[in-house]
């Protein structure tokens, strides 16, 4: 049976997000609202998570998977970035954008990209799921809540507990998102001189960053 966490979405509780926190610790996989669509998350250097995570949304290793970083200085931890690669993730963070990028030695190569050596990387717009990771301090693994089979993200909280308490460790209800899942981006073009590929067009305005 899965916790259910009703959290304020201007005025998160940090005992809450501590129990959350504490779940995550224990090798917990949690559903957590965005400024896209609902995701999972997990710890990222908790192995059995990650695999829980992936077989709840029935994809292998070869589906990017994302890092839900505070800022964009914790992102570039994780990612090998160049100057252009930077000058764009500055117009596009926070936002509903997940970019595609050379991952560094910070990233566990079970869950990069197996033969691409990439991981999706994203800041949120979205005040409870922003204290959540300033209460985990670091960043979460994630993917996008797609239930199997199907098409669309799920936004609703008690939906999501009803249909995978079984599945999942926590839900963090901070009252509905949006449907609309992100924006992918692949930057790893831009690093020999390429352009920006856009994987899937999203909530992110793609004119916004001038693409």
């Amino acid at each position: 049976m899965s916790q259910f966490f009703e959290i304020h979405p201007n005025n998160p509780q940090a005992r809450l997000l501590r129990q959350a926190v504490q779940l995550l610790a224990k090798g917990g996989v949690l559903a957590v609202p965005t400024d896209s669509s609902y995701a999972l998350v997990c710890h990222l250097d908790d192995k059995a998570a990650a695999d829980r995570l992936r077989r709840i949304r029935q994809v292998d290793d070869r589906h990017h998977l994302t890092l839900l970083c505070r800022d964009l200085s914790e992102l570039a931890s994780y990612a090998r970035v160049d100057n252009r690669q930077y000058r764009l993730l500055k117009q596009a963070t926070p936002g509903a954008y997940t970019f595609i990028l050379e991952a560094s030695k910070e990233v566990p190569r079970r869950v990069s990209h197996p033969s691409r050596k990439t991981i999706g990387l994203r800041v949120p717009d979205h005040g409870v799921l922003l204290a959540l990771l300033a209460e985990h301090g670091a960043p979460l693994l994630a993917t996008t809540l797609i239930p199997p089979g199907e098409t669309t993200p799920m936004n609703d909280a008690h939906e999501i507990r009803e249909r995978f308490e079984r599945d999942l460790d926590g839900v963090i209800d901070a009252g509905a998102c949006s449907l609309e899942p992100t924006t992918v981006i692949d930057l790893t073009p831009m690093g020999t001189g390429g352009d920006p590929e856009v994987v899937r067009e999203g909530q992110g305005p793609l004119a916004a960053l001038g693409l």
